[in-house]
């Protein structure tokens, strides 16, 4: 992926509030644009994203939308250039796309709020109870993430308009990050490339650089990680499915401190763990 696929440059007036002084910039922005996610041949969802890291968008999203249960029930992936955007199809195994097809859904449009096209309360998402993994994580190694994942955000130092979602050890090293300009497109395309990869570890922990709602809670626990950190704050709904889920939620986290919300028998205070 080339740096014009996800930037642009445009032009912008830069302003004072006081002085009335004005003067024409260069602005790099990020890039977003429609995708189509087809099951071939059913169109499944538009999604506005970042055009990078597609095929790991593609098995993010398959796993944590719960249309396959493993990376082996893809066949194939492959991405076409459409007239208003980008269509990224997804071949299936035939048993899973007979599941897939008996499953009755909709998701046309959605961009954020994660609810689109449900049609009853019953049907909220529900991920995996989160397995009872006995990982420790002193609270030194999120200071420490924190402190370096700027670093390892090249679009967002550009353009300050996007999301990062980053898999840390447990001394805070940041070992894979995705960014996107929709903060659940990021962590599907982080939980993709961790599939793509074969690494099925997680002893580690989950940064994200955006506020934790219930859906970025729910896409954790069907990737089987067992400790979130969030910049921004919580939602109530996402501490109530965190603890749901034996998950270590903290949030509000800053480079001088953080809020444990649920889980703290897995933080070790003080210490690297």
């Amino acid at each position: 992926m080339q740096p014009s696929d996800v930037l642009r440059d445009t032009q912008a007036r830069s302003f004072g509030y006081g002085d009335g002084a004005s003067r024409e910039i260069a602005r790099p922005v990020a890039c977003e644009v429609p995708v189509n996610i087809v099951y071939e041949p059913t169109p499944f969802a538009v999604m506005m994203a970042t055009p990078a890291d597609l095929e790991d968008f593609a098995v993010g999203f398959s796993l944590t939308e719960g249309v396959v249960d493993t990376i082996e029930d893809i066949r194939s992936i492959r991405m076409e250039q459409a007239e208003q955007g980008m269509r990224l199809i997804v071949g299936l195994t035939a048993k899973t796309m007979q599941r897939h097809l008996a499953r009755k859904r909709s998701l046309a449009g959605r961009t954020g709020c994660g609810l689109c096209g449900i049609e009853d309360l019953g049907q909220l998402p529900l991920g995996r109870a989160v397995p009872p993994l006995d990982v420790f994580l002193g609270t030194a190694a999120i200071g420490r993430a924190l402190k370096i994942i700027e670093s390892h955000q090249p679009l967002n130092q550009a353009t300050r308009a996007v999301h990062a979602a980053a898999w840390c050890d447990l001394s805070g090293d940041v070992l894979l990050v995705r960014e996107d300009v929709g903060r659940h497109n990021a962590l599907d395309k982080l939980i993709g490339a961790m599939a793509r990869s074969g690494d099925a570890n997680r002893r580690g922990f989950l940064l994200i650089t955006s506020r934790c709602s219930f859906e970025m809670v729910e896409k954790a626990a069907m990737s089987g990680v067992c400790v979130v950190v969030a910049m921004s704050a919580p939602t109530s709904l996402a501490i109530e499915r965190a603890r749901l889920h034996g998950m270590t939620l903290v949030a509000v986290a800053r480079q001088d401190g953080a809020m444990a919300f649920t889980g703290e028998q897995r933080l070790r205070f003080g210490d690297k763990g």
